[in-house]
């Protein structure tokens, strides 16, 4: 007798022809006998969406008290506590922009000298960029100029830059090759109702960022104003074929009456932290007032609210029963969830001895509300910040030899640290979470080959039976027909004695 099977739930094989010699539901049978020795592997499965949601939910703390402890950091940065604002009295001379670092006061400016490039252009005029200047060489040098333009200095750490003009090179392909050098000078082409000028700058100001053009004309003047030389400046060497319409110079300028001297005219290491961009001389001193920022402590106070607020709302919700829909929260009752919440209402509630004047959060605009959350008091902490060296004290203070001296953002950063790090509270809950999955899962995969065999066992056992019940099947029928044709025989021959 053979059978057939199906794969069901993929776990083991269901049998679709058991029965079939015996005419009894034998697949039935086994069937309903497998799913009862299964209900355990059920039970499992629902254990495995239990651990895996609260698992999912300690991820999302983990990740809540991240937030949290990011927050905490960064009111704990001393650069936060020293940003500035700065305000010019004329910003189309001297404009200001603060930074860190920059001691609150009043800075007078006055510019007496804007920084400049170095420019010279041609004097000759060509018809068009296409037309051509003669042959030879050009060498470029940057370097600063006396007073008269008499003399030049190399600039330390450059070298001359050589570049060969061929027969058919034009005014553009000079420009070009120039541009092409990468020295520290660019050329233009400027046309007017007169023609084509070549204009050379340097590319950074300063008085060490000028430069000179020697010439090595082909036709054996280096100094006229024809062929090659016409592109020349050097006038300590007579070379005047191109004429100075700029002269490279320093920014100077004089600040609270120190004279200060700068190659650029943004000077952003005179005052620490603070940035001056001159644009015009000025006859009067222009007032520069530093002020405290405290815009980004503000910013910072608000992220840690929210941060707080995060893991608050996350743990009240997680944690509680809803009456109205009988919903019950995935960590309701859950000792780690319920000891994290009370850390963090006793970390929300502790004092500091930090600062004398803000002992606690409310001092400084953190109000508690009923629902676990802390909302805060623009106001309060405004006019805290009024007193800045007291709120940093009362935030970012660290105290190793005396904890309660320690700031309010310094407690959210050791708590977080210690519930997020190795043996911490929420590290140890997952730890435990994950080793109670993978026993559910091995205990799955043993529950499952156990039902397999098992399944197996009865497969066989049915096997024999359906095959012992068609023998005791086949031997009825065969014993029926026999006496039924013994009774057959017995009718036949009594009928025949009595017509005797």
């Amino acid at each position: 007798m053979s059978f057939s099977t199906t794969s069901s739930s993929g776990l083991s094989p269901t049998i679709t022809s058991l029965g079939v010699g015996s005419g009894l539901n034998l697949n039935a049978i086994v069937t309903q006998l497998v799913a009862v020795e299964r209900q355990p592997l059920t039970q499992l499965q629902s254990q495995a969406a239990t651990l895996q949601t609260k698992l999912s939910d300690f991820g999302q703390v983990s990740s809540l008290m991240s937030t949290l402890q990011s927050a905490a950091t960064a009111l704990g940065n001393p650069a936060l506590w020293k940003q500035t604002s700065a305000v010019s009295s004329n910003s189309n001379a001297v404009s200001a922009s603060g930074g860190n670092g920059t001691n609150p006061g009043n800075y007078a400016v006055t510019v007496q000298q804007l920084a400049n490039t170095q420019t010279v252009a041609s004097g000759t005029t060509y018809a068009s960029a296409s037309a051509l200047v003669g042959s030879g060489s050009l060498t470029l040098q940057l370097g600063s100029w006396n007073g008269t333009n008499t003399a030049f200095s190399a600039k330390s750490g450059t070298s001359a830059t050589t570049i060969n003009i061929g027969a058919t090179d034009t005014v553009q392909s000079v420009a070009d090759k120039i541009n092409a050098a990468g020295m520290g000078v660019t050329a233009t082409l400027i046309t007017d109702a007169t023609g084509v000028r070549m204009a050379l700058s340097s590319q950074s100001s300063g008085a060490a960022n000028g430069f000179r053009v020697d010439a090595a004309d082909s036709d054996g003047n280096n100094t006229d104003s024809a062929g090659l030389s016409a592109l020349a400046y050097d006038p300590a060497s007579g070379a005047n074929g191109m004429a100075l319409t700029q002269s490279a110079a320093d920014a100077k300028a004089t600040i609270n009456g120190i004279a200060v001297q700068s190659a650029s005219n943004s000077l952003g290491t005179v005052v620490n932290g603070l940035t001056l961009t001159l644009s015009q001389v000025t006859a009067t001193p222009v007032n520069v007032a530093v002020t405290q920022d405290t815009s980004g402590v503000t910013n910072a106070v608000q992220a840690l609210v929210s941060a707080y607020n995060g893991i608050a709302n996350y743990l009240g919700a997680s944690t509680a029963y809803n009456a109205s829909t009988q919903v019950a929260g995935d960590l309701l009752g859950n000792s780690t969830a319920n000891n994290l919440q009370q850390m963090l209402r006793n970390t929300l509630s502790a004092s500091t001895g930090a600062s004398s004047v803000f002992k606690t959060l409310t001092d400084v605009g953190l109000q508690f509300q009923r629902d676990g959350t802390i909302k805060l008091d623009s106001a309060t902490l405004a006019s805290a910040e009024q007193n800045l060296p007291e709120l940093q004290k009362a935030f970012t203070t660290a105290s190793l030899s005396n904890p309660g001296n320690n700031g309010f953002a310094t407690n959210f950063n050791s708590l977080a640290r210690n519930v997020l790090g190795p043996g911490g509270l929420v590290t140890n809950q997952t730890a435990s979470l994950q080793t109670q999955l993978t026993a559910n899962g091995t205990a799955q995969s043993t529950l499952n080959d156990h039902v397999a065999a098992y399944q197996k066992t009865l497969v066989a056992q049915y096997t024999a039976l359906d095959k012992q019940l068609a023998s005791l099947s086949a031997l009825s029928s065969y014993v029926t027909q026999q006496l039924n044709a013994l009774s057959g025989n017995n009718s036949s021959n009594s009928s025949s004695s009595s017509s005797a």
